[in-house]
């Protein structure tokens, strides 16, 4: 089994938490709706920073869209 250096298990880690916080948006996205950043961080209880490496992912994925309302970001599913 090959050895793996500390930073490569946690980019590892990191990646597959931003992969389940992904996860959480998409759920609250998916069962609420379209909802502002604020609303996501209520839904989901994910800090900033989690939230938006969640919608990064998400993005990428082209599984959201994303606008600009108020000082604040509108984000709802695709399809």
């Amino acid at each position: 089994m090959p050895e793996f250096s500390t930073e490569i298990i946690f980019r590892i880690m990191k990646r597959e938490e931003i992969g389940m916080n992904a996860g959480l948006v998409w759920n609250a996205l998916n069962e609420k709706g379209s909802l502002t950043v604020k609303d996501l961080k209520k839904a989901t209880k994910l800090k900033d920073k989690q939230i938006f490496a969640a919608l990064g992912w998400l993005s990428r994925e082209d599984k959201i869209s994303v606008e600009e309302i108020e000082n604040d970001l509108k984000v709802s599913l695709i399809g």
